[in-house]
């Protein structure tokens, strides 16, 4: 049975030009895009209309599941519970993210992540979610076990996209020692002698182990034509060994050098919406606004704060950027990045994943959701 739905009266962001028009949504997709209300239509009263959000990284599922220091909640109820506020905050296709890799510095034991996964497919084929769930590895390269939790998932179809991640200090994200200190060595509340020790074992095991798990990594994910992202990005070497491995994505560079050459390589440029709707970096490094500025950002990512997603591309359009460029960098770009070319926009044929927007002024508000053309909002 035919199963369509008129919406009429609404400001559809397009990838060119917002237009006061009408959409028609038919079995999944959609089916037509008209200038001007219709009177056969639900009137949207003038809201915005976006494509669905595309997540790429968020973390976010592991503060439903850790919640405090040493507890591990019901991996449903935790996997529903990450699943509603991402779908309330407009998103209708999410990277969750699993760390690959466990040491001193934290991570969970073998087998946790892959009961994870587990339980999202499952949940997914109950029909559990109402936004569509695929998996992000964050590889640790420089921990010892990073390859044995990775080959946990070498048959999962869900996952689409691999990072690899190196927080040794003195390096990448944490290149000089003044934020690796707050990190670690205020937090844990080391003793100067303790925290000197702990640093040379970060930095001996990423000595040892790094650069042979990336190539073993990548060369995986290159075989089942999974895509990879660099992470932290600092430096011209960086961008270089990048490009040596076929890097699609650049994760959050912490240096505007290495996300201009990221750009102009043909990588899409991510940073963190909190760092928009903040106007810094929580770690010290450069401020997304300036990326933005100079032409060299291409997707934003949610992070650790779901909303973010959907707040950030308004305050760019605020200070001067076209709405929807601003909208690719959350639903086309990252789409297109990782190949899911069957959405992440709004156009005939597509998947009718859709967000109703109403904003008066200053936040956003997120009235309704689709996915495939099925409120679930």
């Amino acid at each position: 049975m035919t199963r369509e739905t008129v919406l009429s009266n609404a400001r559809i962001v397009l990838e060119d030009r917002v237009l006061d028009g009408t959409l028609v949504l038919r079995d999944g997709l959609i089916a037509d895009i008209s200038e001007g209300a219709s009177a056969a239509g639900e009137d949207m009263e003038g809201d915005f209309f976006l494509p669905g959000l595309v997540e790429l990284h968020t973390d976010h599922l592991e503060a439903h599941y850790s919640p405090r220091p040493g507890v591990r909640w019901g991996l449903t109820a935790a996997i529903q519970a990450h699943d509603a506020q991402v779908v309330t905050s407009g998103i209708t296709t999410v990277f969750d993210c699993l760390r690959m890799g466990s040491d001193e510095d934290g991570g969970f034991e073998k087998g946790e992540m892959r009961s994870m996964a587990n339980a999202i497919a499952e949940a997914q084929d109950d029909d559990r979610l109402r936004a569509q769930h695929l998996i992000h590895l964050r590889c640790e390269v420089s921990t010892n076990n990073v390859l044995d939790h990775y080959e946990e998932f070498e048959d999962d179809p869900l996952v689409r996209l691999v990072s690899l991640m190196d927080h040794a200090p003195g390096q990448r994200q944490f290149q000089t020692m003044e934020q690796y200190i707050l990190y670690y060595k205020k937090k844990r509340g080391l003793t100067d002698d303790e925290f000197a020790a702990f640093c040379k074992r970060q930095q001996d095991l990423s000595a040892r182990y790094a650069k042979p798990h990336r190539d073993a990594i990548a060369a995986s994910c290159a075989a089942r034509d999974i895509s990879v992202a660099s992470h932290d990005d600092a430096t011209l070497e960086h961008v270089e060994e990048a490009i040596g491995y076929g890097i699609r994505l650049a994760e959050f560079p912490t240096s505007f050098e290495a996300a201009k050459a990221s750009h102009g390589a043909g990588m899409s440029v991510l940073m963190g919406a909190p760092n928009i709707v903040r106007g810094k970096s929580h770690s010290g490094n450069i401020a997304a606004r300036d990326l933005a500025q100079m032409g060299v950002l291409d997707v934003l990512s949610s992070d650790y704060v779901p909303f973010s997603l959907m707040h950030a591309p308004f305050i760019l359009a605020d200070e001067g950027m076209d709405l929807p460029k601003a909208i690719a960098m959350v639903s086309t770009t990252p789409a297109r990045t990782v190949g899911l070319d069957d959405r992440g926009a709004i156009a005939k044929g597509l998947r009718a994943d859709l967000v109703r927007v109403r904003r008066p002024s200053g936040v956003p508000v997120v009235r309704s959701v689709w996915r495939q053309g099925r409120r679930v909002a």
